[in-house]
């Protein structure tokens, strides 16, 4: 299956890219639960748009069932009290837009082992959003766990690949310039040193997705399945090959 242009038209017009990326996400899930040795599981997280809610609760009624008023305890003088105005007050940039494929290893309860992110056009668009998507995937390299990041987005110009490499360790030599890519990282020790090992693959439209390494603890390595999941959400979305 050859990649297409999701975020351009005539494509874009006629399909919304969040819902083949969701189902992306899903077929991926899918896919690998499969094949994963017992006690890990794939789960799909995609969240558009994420907006933060504020509700408002009821004011406590000081009265019992019958009307009448009682003595207020310590939870009421809990409930009143105000802080005062904070010290500072500055602006973050949240991520609007994940969708990622998270691994859990099921010990004791379910423990993040890796994590596939399929970037979205709002982690390339302003430079402070670019950053939170680096630095979230930074976290991860930096708790051990493995990654592997796919960018098919082709109306917005920016490399995160690049800037994540530059965000966990200085690189002086070249660095993968395509701006379509999949790349796979696997943080690892050797000789008492963490080392952090990188895949990485040139991605082009109207050419088929590569295999991707996805390692889970204990050595264990999967083949990460982009061209037959890819292949499987556009068929399950009625999207035809590119001519």
């Amino acid at each position: 299956m050859t990649l297409q242009d999701h975020f351009r038209p005539p494509l874009s017009t006629r399909r919304h890219w969040h819902a083949f990326h969701n189902a992306w996400a899903t077929y991926i899930a899918a896919d690998l639960n499969r094949r994963l040795p017992e006690g890990f599981f794939a789960e799909p997280n995609v969240q558009f748009g994420v907006e933060i809610d504020v509700t408002t609760f009821e004011e406590i009624d000081l009265r019992d069932s019958a009307g009448r008023g009682r003595s207020a305890g310590p939870e009421d003088a809990a409930a009143a009290w105000r802080p005062g105005p904070p010290a500072r007050v500055l602006p973050i940039s949240l991520l609007d837009d994940v969708s990622e494929v998270l691994l859990f290893k099921q010990e004791g309860g379910p423990e993040l082992a890796a994590a596939i992110e399929l970037v979205s056009p709002s982690n390339k668009d302003r430079p402070e959003r670019r950053e939170a998507f680096v630095t979230k995937c930074a976290a991860y390299l930096q708790q051990g766990l493995t990654l592997v990041v796919v960018d098919v987005v082709t109306d917005r110009r920016a490399n995160l690949h690049r800037d994540l490499l530059a965000q966990v360790h200085p690189v002086r030599a070249d660095v993968l310039s395509s701006e379509l890519y999949a790349t796979a990282y696997r943080p690892v020790r050797r000789a008492g040193e963490t080392m952090l090992e990188i895949w990485e693959e040139p991605l082009a439209l109207g050419r088929a997705l590569p295999t991707m390494p996805l390692w889970l603890p204990g050595d264990l390595v999967l083949p990460l399945d982009l061209d037959g999941t890819y292949e499987r959400t556009c068929r399950e979305q009625r999207l035809r090959p590119a001519p």
